[in-house]
């Protein structure tokens, strides 16, 4: 699609290490992840401490666990299974409102 990857973490600790090494422009959050932070965590952190956009992606159907997502304020959601279309047109929606003033 044209963009680069700074990484994969399989856990919270790695993401957030990652993220502060690498400070990228958009993180695609898997919600559920290895170790003792899920993806909502996480997500919770790098809006606090770095302000990152992050799209969320998830195979769950849990309404509890989606309530909990939809409050860190995520710029989409994209459910499992994925293809690369639905990566791509959430990607391209957040830039358009980013260069878009309403």
């Amino acid at each position: 699609m044209g963009y680069h990857i700074l990484g994969i973490a399989l856990n919270g600790e790695d993401a957030i290490k990652k993220i502060r090494e690498k400070n990228p422009d958009l993180v695609l959050m898997d919600i559920q992840l290895n170790g003792d932070m899920d993806g909502i965590k996480v997500a919770q952190q790098i809006r606090n401490q770095y302000n990152i956009p992050f799209i969320y992606i998830t195979g769950s159907h849990d309404n509890s666990l989606l309530d909990r997502a939809k409050q860190t304020n995520p710029i989409g959601f994209i459910s499992k299974p994925f293809d690369e279309t639905e990566i791509q047109n959430s990607i391209d929606i957040h830039l358009l409102s980013e260069k878009t003033e309403f």
